[in-house]
């Protein structure tokens, strides 16, 4: 064995002394929950409630394989694991047939759980599952599942990483295609691999580090360890900076684009949001001021989710309450992924050569200044030129030319909310505008798909920054910012200090998952 080697095999040892020592929690270790703990047999309804055509209805614990034997009638073996067997389903106290329909064995660990399992499928009417559910409480030691507790139960077993359980999450969740694929390319663990990798590459540069400060006096360590590891964590610390730069893509597919519809009184917004929602979301009138609050509404554009929301006309008022719903307006606006500023066609000036800069004097009154052109440039705004079926053709063509050859403007779009005129124009505009914000999720590296994965990384980031401002001051300050780094990345995916964060993850799941 080679000096250097031995030298790493004793820090090694050192290090596995000191983390034995050291509390289940602050080696990183999952605490398992109380459930987990006494391991209960559980069960839920985990399809969709009301009526359907099936419903299952699933259990998962040490007593599965008597709640199976008991309900479906199985006095001999239990059925081969992952074959559907027709039974008739019975009270196990009255004996009274529930209902007819399949049952499923899932023996441990290879199960959802990672326990023993068992899946009714029967009939979906209301009646039917209350019947089976009020059967399965009354068994000594079976009792109704919390909410997540299955999945909870998946991740304890080791069948789920935390990013996986949250892809799966996601996933119970989405409404859009869009999300439906970035949900399911994190719960294939995509994400998770991506993490664990830097992890592993932070172990290594934290082994080499304790090596070099345990044994560098006795010569046992290779010439140039220190070097090795200072590339590294520049590479990695690079690495996970490009991670961050990627404008919330992830997260805003996650949970939704912010549109925000704005602009002067009698605008056309109400109409717009209604035009694009299909249906009267909100009050129409020729009463300036008519909309004083937000009216959000969510759709589907283009498989990407969007919320959209109308404000109130941005005006100068004397009554307290429009003053409070232009200051909501103007808060959500400076929050907007994308404003959808409205102009009035009618209003806009018979020269085509001076529309430009009476548009850029109306965004300034309607963004956040002194943002209003740094938006406009960023694609961040689209100009919706309404009413456009009450200016005489001729002027709207000039003026549309005349926009296409000025710079430094938003894309300008006429539309009629009346006749529906240039509203295909308008959402094709639409609809790419928001596929940019959010990105493709299936092409490129795993995106950020959650808030506490950013604030983590950007600890990471700057532990790693503590490597090198101590890294020729005091080695061991800088080993503890590797080791900082490596702590905030196995928070991300449940291999470190998980516990604290679980209940957060997991409330938001459906019963039965």
């Amino acid at each position: 064995m080679s000096p250097c080697t031995w030298g790493l095999w004793r820090s090694a040892i050192h290090t596995l002394k000191t983390f034995s020592r050291a509390s289940p929690s602050a080696r990183g270790l999952c605490i398992p929950t109380r459930a987990v703990c006494d391991a209960e047999t559980i069960f839920a309804l985990s399809s969709g409630h009301g009526r359907c055509g099936v419903a299952v209805v699933r259990v998962s614990g040490p007593a599965s394989s008597m709640v199976l034997r008991n309900m479906a009638g199985l006095t001999q073996a239990l059925p081969p694991p992952r074959t559907a067997l027709l039974r008739r389903i019975s009270d196990p106290q009255s004996k009274e047939l529930l209902d007819r329909g399949l049952v499923l064995w899932f023996k441990g660990p290879h199960s959802f759980t990672g326990e023993d399992s068992a899946e009714f499928h029967i009939h979906g009417g209301p009646a039917v599952i209350t019947a089976v559910l009020q059967a399965l409480g009354s068994l000594e030691g079976v009792r109704p599942a919390e909410a997540g507790e299955f999945t909870r139960r998946a991740f304890h077993a080791g069948k789920l990483g935390l990013t996986e359980v949250e892809g799966l999450g996601d996933l119970i969740h989405a409404e859009t295609e869009a999300q439906r694929r970035q949900a399911l390319r994190q719960m294939d663990g995509e994400l998770g691999r991506l993490y664990q990798d830097w992890s592993y590459r932070l172990k290594r540069c934290l082994a080499h580090v304790e090596a070099f400060i345990d044994f560098s006096e006795d010569e046992l360590i290779e010439d140039g360890v220190l070097n090795q590891v200072d590339s590294s964590v520049r590479q990695l610390e690079t690495e996970i900076e490009r991670h961050l730069k990627d404008e919330r893509r992830g997260e805003r597919l996650r949970t939704g684009v912010q549109v925000v519809i704005a602009g002067a009184t009698n605008a056309g917004k109400s109409s717009l949001l209604n035009t694009l929602c299909q249906r009267p979301a909100a009050i129409v009138s020729p009463i300036a001021g008519t909309t004083r609050d937000i009216v959000e509404t969510s759709l589907d554009i283009g498989g990407f989710p969007v919320l959209l929301s109308d404000t109130a006309g941005l005006r100068d008022s004397s009554d307290s309450v429009e003053r409070e719903g232009v200051r909501r307006a103007r808060q959500r606006v400076e929050q907007a992924d994308l404003t959808l500023v409205v102009v009035d066609s009618t209003q806009l000036p018979p020269d085509p050569q001076l529309v430009p800069a009476f548009l850029q004097e109306y965004l300034s009154t309607v963004l956040p200044s002194p943002e209003a052109g740094m938006k406009a440039a960023s694609d961040r705004v689209l100009l919706v030129l309404n009413k456009s079926d009450l200016v005489p053709e001729e002027q709207r063509e000039r003026t549309e030319g005349e926009l296409r050859e000025i710079t430094g403007l938003p894309p300008a779009c006429f539309l009629s909310c009346y006749t529906s005129t240039g509203l295909e124009d308008f959402l094709t505009v639409l609809q790419s505008r928001v596929k940019t914000l959010c990105g493709d999720p299936l092409s490129g590296a795993p995106s950020l798909t959650q808030a506490r994965h950013r604030a983590h990384l950007q600890q990471s980031v700057a532990a790693l920054n503590q490597y090198h401002q101590y890294r020729d001051q005091d080695l061991a300050l800088a080993a503890e910012g590797v080791r900082l780094a490596l702590t905030h990345l196995g928070r991300i995916t449940g291999r470190v200090g998980a516990e604290e964060i679980l209940d957060i993850i997991f409330r938001d799941f459906c019963i039965g998952k």
